[in-house]
């Protein structure tokens, strides 16, 4: 421990120019090394030489006398004392025996035997357990040997589990031969049925001063009972149950009964404890008593629970479980009153006030669906569709009110952009179709679907829907967040207030009159804008030419509404195929120039016709 040098000798060196080894003299260090300092020259010769060649061949041991295993063990038996636990299930008054054994191990062929010692009288078969044989330990088909034996340890044949508890003096002394360290020797254990047969069956007590035959003939039949409860909500998915107590005066006995409910999910057992003296104080020595097992009698017990313990008004613990007495019977109340004294036994409210209603409260609002769909998963497991108002969906099917709107916004790329605004009267939802424009940079098309919009600062426990009467012309109209302003109203729109003036404010019923009067004189800066741009001065002398020449065409209201009918966004557009097939169910003379015309400089690049300026040729 206290070495400080660490150094390895040299062992590599050069004499006379040539390289050669020595052997080191000293170890690591430089501490002297007990070898024997030989030239290698000496080594060799001491190599070479043969100790047969000085002292002539060696001779051989005679070998030893071969004894056979069954000559060598011949009646050599290793004894082992062991026990095994037998179950008894059809027996009241043992649940399992010990039956103590002997196991036999027969040295010259390796063989096993189990043993009983018979004993009179038992009733059981006894003697030869297992015959002589060799037992198999594992599944490997490998055998038991006697290095596999010792005190101790548990030995198990055809399914029965042995314990070896102690052997013999030979077989002690023969495993410690052959280098087995021996467990400490245990104690045999006795058959618990055995010993109680051996105690004296009776036992003489000295009877006591108190008759009980007197009080089973003056108290019998009375039963004093008691209303409680058990509180037991401190615990997790705990509740608070109800019990009746009953105890009878003839024997001091005690049996609870368990008040049952209507649909409260429990089986209808009558009884929590069977009627039974219940112990109040036990001695010291009885806290580890297996109640569980065996009943407990006076001696385990200091002192037994009696009437005066049974108080109303005062808990009282019973098997671990605290109950809370809040009332009793008017027999047990006379008793009371005679026996201990206690003329009024309070008559305590136990019944809990139901908590007032929590008012449910929404999570704010994500934009999805509609409120009242989207409130419907935070009222049920399993949301319901919100209910529809089915007169008010037949009465106004197929009736929807078109505005044009335009977006109030600072960009200036979205001032020019125009809406088509289509409020759906039987469900009052909105949808918001943008026209496509040619050049402008901006993708036409749905702008919003069908769906319900809110006023703002309303609540969305009790939202504000927009109305026909909020929908007017130089109305604002708040789409979350964006700000369009009503411009336009089509004739249907027009029809529908004047038959339902009531739903309108009079500011809105002004601003549509000063509209209608504005369309029957156009302002001049009107022809001035159209004069300036060539293709809507085009389109209009062109619906001219057109209505000069079919003016004595019919069905000029019925052709408008049929496309609105197909047109279900309302977006004013059609698909080709659509359009053509209205057309030929009208008899539209497609054939004409001016016809063929129109639709060119109708149609969109996406294979759609806007049959707005369409449906405009034929009307005057």
């Amino acid at each position: 421990m206290k070495k400080t040098a660490f150094h390895r000798s040299q062992t590599l060196g050069y004499r006379n120019g040539y390289a050669v080894t020595r052997r080191p003299t000293v170890g690591i260090g430089g501490q002297r090394l007990p070898v024997n300092q030989l030239s290698q020259d000496a080594l060799d010769e001491l190599a070479n030489m043969k100790p047969a060649l000085t002292y002539g061949q060696p001779k051989q041991a005679p070998p030893a006398a071969f004894l056979p295993a069954h000559v060598a063990f011949d009646k050599k038996v290793l004894k082992f004392d062991a026990y095994f636990q037998e179950d008894v299930p059809m027996s009241t008054e043992e649940h399992y025996r010990i039956r103590q054994v002997h196991i036999y191990y027969y040295l010259e062929d390796d063989s096993m035997s189990i043993i009983e010692p018979v004993v009179e009288n038992s009733g059981i078969l006894q003697g030869k357990l297992i015959k002589r044989q060799r037992l198999s330990k594992n599944d490997r088909g490998d055998h038991y040997h006697w290095k596999d034996l010792n005190r101790g340890i548990n030995l198990t044949v055809y399914g029965k589990t042995f314990r070896i508890v102690d052997c013999d003096l030979f077989t002690q002394e023969f495993l410690e031969s052959q280098g087995i360290e021996l467990n400490p020797p245990e104690k045999m254990a006795l058959d618990p049925y055995t010993e109680l047969r051996k105690q004296p069956l009776r036992k003489y007590v000295t009877p006591s001063d108190f008759d009980q035959l007197k009080q089973f003939l003056s108290f019998d039949k009375q039963v004093l009972r008691f209303y409680a409860i058990w509180d037991d909500t401190d615990n997790m998915f705990g509740e608070c149950r109800s019990y009746i107590i009953h105890y009878y005066l003839m024997d001091d006995t005690v049996e609870i009964r368990e008040i049952h409910e209507r649909n409260n999910g429990r089986d209808p057992f009558p009884l929590l404890v069977n009627r039974q003296h219940l112990p109040k104080v036990l001695v010291e020595n009885a806290k580890n008593f297996p109640q569980c097992v065996l009943e407990i009698s006076d001696q385990e017990v200091l002192e037994w629970y009696t009437a005066k313990d049974f108080i109303v008004g005062k808990t009282i613990t019973i098997l671990g479980r605290t109950f809370f007495i809040y009332d009793c019977d008017p027999f047990t109340r006379q008793y009371y009153k005679e026996k201990f004294g206690i003329a009024d036994l309070p008559h305590i409210d136990v019944s809990k006030k139901e908590p007032p209603p929590v008012k449910q409260e929404l999570p704010p609002y994500n934009g999805f669906g509609l409120i009242e769909d989207s409130a419907q998963n935070c009222f049920a497991l399993i949301p319901k569709a919100p209910q529809k108002d089915v007169i008010k969906m037949l009465l106004n099917e197929n009736k929807v009110l078109r505005y044009l709107a335009a977006m109030e916004s600072p960009i200036p790329e979205d001032k020019g952009r125009r809406f088509i605004f289509s409020y759906f009267l039987a469900t009052d939802m909105i949808s918001i179709f943008e026209p496509p424009v040619r050049n402008s940079g901006i993708i036409g098309g749905k702008y919003l679907g069908r769906t319900r919009i809110f006023k703002p600062n309303s609540l969305l426990d009790n939202p504000v829907y927009y109305g026909p009467g909020d929908f007017f012309i130089g109305a604002v109209i708040d789409v979350f967040g964006h700000r369009f302003v009503i411009l336009d109203v089509d004739e249907y729109v027009l029809k529908y207030m004047e038959s339902n003036a009531a739903q309108y404010s009079p500011e809105a019923l002004a601003s549509v009159q000063n509209h209608v009067r504005q369309q029957e004189a156009p302002a001049p800066e009107l022809a001035n804008k159209q004069t300036e741009d060539p293709g809507t001065q085009e389109l209009e002398t062109l619906i001219e030419e057109i209505q000069k020449q079919l003016k004595d065409y019919a069905c000029k209201d019925n052709i408008r509404e049929a496309f609105q009918d197909h047109d279900k966004e309302a977006s004013g557009y059609v698909d080709r195929e659509t359009f053509f097939k209205i057309c030929e169910s009208f008899s539209v003379p497609l054939d004409d120039s001016l016809v063929k015309e129109l639709i060119r400089i109708c149609s969109h690049d996406e294979g759609r016709i806007n049959y707005y300026n369409f449906v405009r040729a034929f009307s005057n």
